[in-house]
């Protein structure tokens, strides 16, 4: 809009000096113009060439300027070089020659050329400046373009200030800043009333994020019009103010203009509150039929309904649409992706006979990579190997295309299709780097890293994101340091980097430093919260997780808190905790119940879990994630009849999620092969195999050693040194039986072939080969960590236990179970352990058994014994009272003794009571334990502390014993 607005007062500008102009010119000259003239006016170009050629020699300065013009409409580049070449000096200074050439030369993109005519211009016009800026900006040169504004001698008029508002709010730097607020601040007020110039001054602010200078001035325009307000609410959206556009929006009183609509749809899509719902529904039902007929509009009223979730609604105005343009499918086809509806998607895909656009291409590869079934993987692959050339070299499609060939997993061809991007950009790297990450390659993305450093591509948040992820995945501390350092100081301020290095540091079992990065934060979000309560429940820190969670803010709570929590409460034992949690959940999505199902699962309390998928199943379609937790909770206690159960209904209601199935397979034959029976396991595996093909993911183990981080797989032979780790394998293997080491040869699941044992099997597992590699070349390390992305099988577990102790070495696996000589696998004491309500209650009953036996005994006492002190002294009159009561309390001692004694050994009890926590402790259980059992005492010790100190209870208690002998003794002699 703006450019129209130059060309047409430019244009306005040019005849008005041409007219004004004075050139001596020959009749005939005065006859050629005006009919070259009218053709130029009617769009005849070529006819106009044609007489200023034929009558060339007659032509003057006039002729020659209309001419070019018409080389410039017909983009005859050569032509108007032929007609410049022809030129005499006199007509190669005219400025207006000058001009139509300098504009030649722009729209060629010869731009050293026209720069060299500018500047040959001595005395520059404010039009040769502005068309000179105007050929910078579309050739992309913006700073060039301050650099000529710093030159000008001349006052500028407003196209030039539109053009460099434009230019400032593109460039958007420091420079721009200052120099569009400086060209603002010293502006004339005559350009106050000029509306398109104050919209780009309006849209520059807030560019810049100025939002209040850019309202004050909205606010000096005296009579407004749909565009100034279009500029405001095009720059609150801009500024995520989008609250600000319906406030704005609610003010007008003007008819609105199609642009003004998008503006507000998309305001209303970005909020997604009840607010924007109802008013971008209202509008779009009361907006006029000829704005209805904009495509522009229409596709924004459809990306809005789609963000709403409203699929239906968007699909009923997709169809009224009678000219549909790429545009307009590829908003639907976005807005099924957003809704998790890739498969339309790829059926309107289908349906469009349209040219695709590269938007296109970008929606597709991304609705492939979500959908990852084999027809997406089919169109992902043909839409890729068909796409045009000139697609191929656009960044944002190359990156889309990487990320959906890394979700197939084709990480050949991703590397292949990387390697073709000439200019590689960290948008382009990123993508790299978290396929890798996906596919459980990091060490990729390490030599990525050292790539882009070659290529002096800076470290950003979102690399530093993916490189904490990256770190996270090799979880080897002395990597995730050495990584961590090497992130730009400023960084560490951004909480999103925090977050992500709060869960790196739990992944590596560094739970203190992700505990001071976590009290680093000033006002921790839901993600904070989340973070730290995950790295919690990965190092079997349930209770502090629990801890955390109570303190969380209820109003931050989202589904993922729940999730973390229910995890932490799982792999800590902490049943009744987890219960009461998610009974405390209003509102249970499928994944929390998930969730719920494998804590159950883990405690392998299946008909509990049983029972919550049925429940589930009442109201919502079967969960495949669901039953792949129960099963692999029957594979961990072994249970064969219901891992058989549950995997013939998994493959009844999921036949089509093979991914799914090949993992339950895998499970199923891992039971049988662990209870031994391995031709039912083979069979399993032979049935998988014709059905899904051979692809099970790989075991992988990393270890760190001198800097260098090693990858082995079971049975690896690709690392240099093989014969030197599987030495050391054996060598540690046979300390391992001499230690009383007995190989489990049930975690083996495949049939043992000839020449292997059951030792040699285990000993070649990849957890057991990188700690091999800690010792070779004589190494004694003092510390090795071993990471892993399948689980530990249990012989390697207990040996890696023992090698610790062995070999004195700290050994911490990846599982996050620190093992050494001294230090067991962390196990949690629970003395009391109630649900929140049972808490209250026991902690109020205790204290009540706790203190009033113990103040009825002292009152009784006290009551007897001045009773017994009266009667004596009513006897003994002679006597003093508290004499005789001194000497009552001498006697009967032991009954202030014994209460208080008791007390002292409850203590203990009604402390745990109070504390109502278990307790964990990677040694001396006995400590906790005993502090336990020492609070049953007081009913053990009762007849020590009451009666033995008694004469009157020792002679009543022998009485009791002596009828109590008799009476046994008389009815055995009945009985005989």
């Amino acid at each position: 809009m703006n450019s129209l607005f130059m060309f047409r007062r430019v244009l306005l500008m040019s005849e008005k000096r041409y007219r004004t102009l004075s050139i001596s010119s020959s009749s005939s000259s005065r006859d050629i113009y005006p009919i070259m003239k009218k053709l130029i006016d009617t769009k005849q170009y070529k006819k106009a060439i044609d007489i200023f050629d034929e009558k060339f020699d007659l032509c003057k300065d006039l002729e020659i300027d209309l001419a070019l013009k018409a080389c410039l409409n017909l983009n005859e580049y050569q032509r108007a070089i032929n007609i410049q070449q022809k030129l005499s000096q006199n007509s190669l200074n005219n400025p207006y020659i000058q001009t139509s050439l300098i504009q030649l030369y722009i729209q060629h993109h010869d731009i050293n050329n026209a720069y060299r005519l500018f500047l040959k211009i001595t005395n520059k016009s404010i039009y040769i400046y502005t068309t000179m800026i105007k050929g910078l900006i579309s050739n992309n040169m913006l700073d060039k373009v301050l650099d000529l504004f710093d030159e000008i001698k001349i006052q500028p008029n407003e196209i030039m200030l539109t053009m460099l508002f434009d230019v400032c709010a593109r460039l958007n730097n420091d420079r721009a800043k200052q120099t569009g607020k400086k060209i603002l601040n010293e502006m004339s007020e005559k350009f106050l009333n000029d509306s398109i110039l104050l919209n780009s001054a309006i849209i520059m602010l807030m560019k810049f994020g100025d939002v209040k200078s850019a309202e004050d001035l909205f606010h000096k325009i005296k009579n407004k019009n749909i565009i100034n307000y279009g500029a405001m609410m095009k720059g609150y959206t801009l500024n995520n103010m989008c609250d600000k556009v319906l406030d704005l929006y609610e003010q007008i009183e003007l008819n609105l203009s199609h642009i003004s609509y998008t503006i507000i749809f998309n305001a209303c899509a970005q909020l997604l509150n009840d607010r924007a719902k109802h008013i971008g529904r209202k509008l779009l039902d009361e907006m006029p039929k000829n704005v209805k007929q904009n495509n522009y509009t229409q596709n924004s009223a459809i990306d809005m309904l789609m963000k709403f979730g409203d699929v239906q609604n968007a699909e009923k105005l997709f169809e009224t649409i009678k000219k549909k343009d790429i545009v307009t499918y590829n908003a639907m086809m976005k807005g099924y992706t957003l809704n998790n509806m890739c498969d339309k998607a790829l059926d309107l895909f289908e349906q469009t006979e349209l040219n695709h656009s590269n938007i296109s291409y970008t929606i597709i590869f991304n609705a492939c990579a979500q959908l990852l079934n084999d027809r997406a993987r089919q169109i992902g692959r043909k839409l890729l190997d068909e796409m045009p050339k000139k697609f191929k070299e656009d960044s944002y499609i190359q990156t889309s295309a990487i990320d959906m060939l890394m979700k197939f997993g084709d990480v050949q061809n991703a590397e292949n299709l990387f390697e073709t991007i000439k200019n590689k950009n960290i948008i382009t790297y990123s993508a790299m780097m978290t396929g890798y990450n996906i596919n459980n390659e990091p060490l990729k993305s390490l030599k990525l890293l050292e790539e882009m450093k070659k290529n002096d591509i800076k470290v950003d948040e979102i690399i530093s994101i993916i490189l904490i992820d990256t770190c996270a995945k090799i979880g080897i501390r002395s990597i995730c340091e050495s990584i961590v350092n090497q992130f730009p100081s400023y960084l560490y301020n951004n909480q999103y980097i925090c977050n992500a290095l709060i869960s790196m540091w739990g992944k590596a079992g560094l739970v203190k430093t992700a505990q001071q990065i976590f009290e680093s934060v000033d006002q921790p979000d839901v993600i904070t919260y989340n973070a730290m309560i995950n790295a919690y429940g990965k190092n079997r820190m349930g209770l502090e997780a629990v801890d955390l969670y109570r303190k969380m803010p209820n109003n931050l709570r989202n589904e993922i808190s729940y999730i973390c929590i229910l995890n932490a409460c799982s792999h800590s034992g902490l049943l009744d905790e987890a219960h009461s949690i998610f009974n405390e959940i209003s509102h249970k999505t499928q994944q929390v119940i998930t969730t719920m199902v494998d804590c159950l699962s883990r405690l392998f309390l299946f008909d509990e879990a049983k029972q919550l998928i049925e429940d589930y199943e009442k109201c919502n379609a079967p969960y495949s994630v669901m039953y792949m937790a129960l099963l692999s909770g029957a594979r961990n206690s072994r249970q064969s009849h219901l891992s058989q159960e549950i995997h013939k209904r998994m493959k009844l209601l999921f036949p089509n999620e093979k991914n799914l199935l090949i993992s339950a397979s895998v499970l199923l034959c891992n039971i049988s092969s662990s209870l031994g029976h391995h031709e039912e396991a083979q069979a399993i595996r032979l049935d998988r195999i014709k059905e899904f093909g051979n692809k099970v993911k790989v075991g992988l183990s990393w270890t760190e050693v001198n800097g260098e981080v090693v990858q082995f797989t079971a049975h690896d032979q690709s690392h240099r040194l093989s014969k030197e780790i599987y030495a050391e394998a054996q060598r540690i293997s046979a300390e391992l039986i001499q230690y009383g080491h007995v190989h489990d040869a049930s975690w083996i699941t495949r049939p043992i072939r000839e020449h292997e044992t059951v030792e040699s099997i285990l000993c070649s597992h990849s957890e057991r080969l990188a700690i091999a590699f800690n010792f070779i070349e004589g190494r004694k390390p003092s510390f090795i960590q071993i990471t892993k992305n399948l689980r530990v099988c249990g012989d390697c577990h207990q040996a890696t236990k023992l090698i610790a102790k062995i070999r004195q070495v700290e050994i911490v696996e990846r599982t996050n179970r620190e093992i050494d000589e001294d230090k067991n696998e962390k196990r949690i004491w629970c003395a009391v352990n109630y649900s929140s309500k049972l808490q209250i209650y026991n902690s109020v009953i205790t204290t009540f058994q706790f203190f009033a036996p113990f103040i009825i005994n002292f009152i009784s006492a006290f009551i007897l014994i001045t009773k017994k002190s009266h009667q004596q002294l009513n006897i003994q009159r002679q006597r003093n009272f508290r004499d005789i009561l001194k000497e009552n309390y001498r006697e009967h001692k032991h009954l202030f003794i014994a209460p208080t004694v008791l007390v002292i050994l409850a203590l203990p009890r009604l402390i745990i009571s109070y504390m109502s926590k278990c307790m964990q402790s990677n040694n001396d259980s006995w400590l906790y334990l005993s502090g336990y059992f020492i609070s049953l005492a007081p009913a053990m010790l009762t007849f020590i502390v009451f009666v033995l100190p008694s004469k009157f209870y020792k002679k009543e208690f022998r009485k009791t014993i002596v009828q109590y002998r008799a009476n046994i003794q008389r009815r055995l002699r009945i009985a005989s």
